[in-house]
């Protein structure tokens, strides 16, 4: 009887764990070790916040946006003092003032003058 309660104290039964709590593992993206709890498979909200962003965009393409036109170059306008036209010129030379901005547009190919095109259409166009 002494033996087998001998036995039975030198005998202890390893420890299962259900989970793996307590063991340390290696974050995915930034490489940190932690110790985590769960489920838990990244180290911080922010690590695993970049690596959905990083799973959902590998298909995407970078969105190229072209170069803006400059609008000067196709623009009409016009003085007020003595009512000369022109496309893409800001300053009067016969007055050498300012002109005022018409709008969009350029050079009547039957005509040769400055046209608009809210003129052409007959309809006002957002610049």
């Amino acid at each position: 009887m002494n033996l087998e309660h001998k036995r039975d104290a030198d005998f202890v039964e390893p420890i299962t764990a259900l989970r793996h709590d307590g063991v340390t593992m290696t974050c995915p993206l930034c490489q940190q070790v932690f110790v985590p709890s769960g489920r838990k498979k990244y180290c911080s909200n922010a690590c695993r916040s970049a690596a959905y962003r990083r799973r959902r965009d590998v298909g995407r393409t970078a969105l190229t946006v072209p170069k803006s036109v400059p609008r000067r170059p196709i623009t009409v306008y016009e003085c007020d003092g003595c009512g000369v036209r022109t496309t893409g010129e800001q300053r009067c030379e016969t007055c050498g003032i300012f002109m005022r901005k018409v709008g969009l547009g350029g050079q009547c190919p039957h005509c040769d003058e400055p046209v608009t095109v809210s003129e052409l259409l007959g309809q006002e166009v957002p610049a």
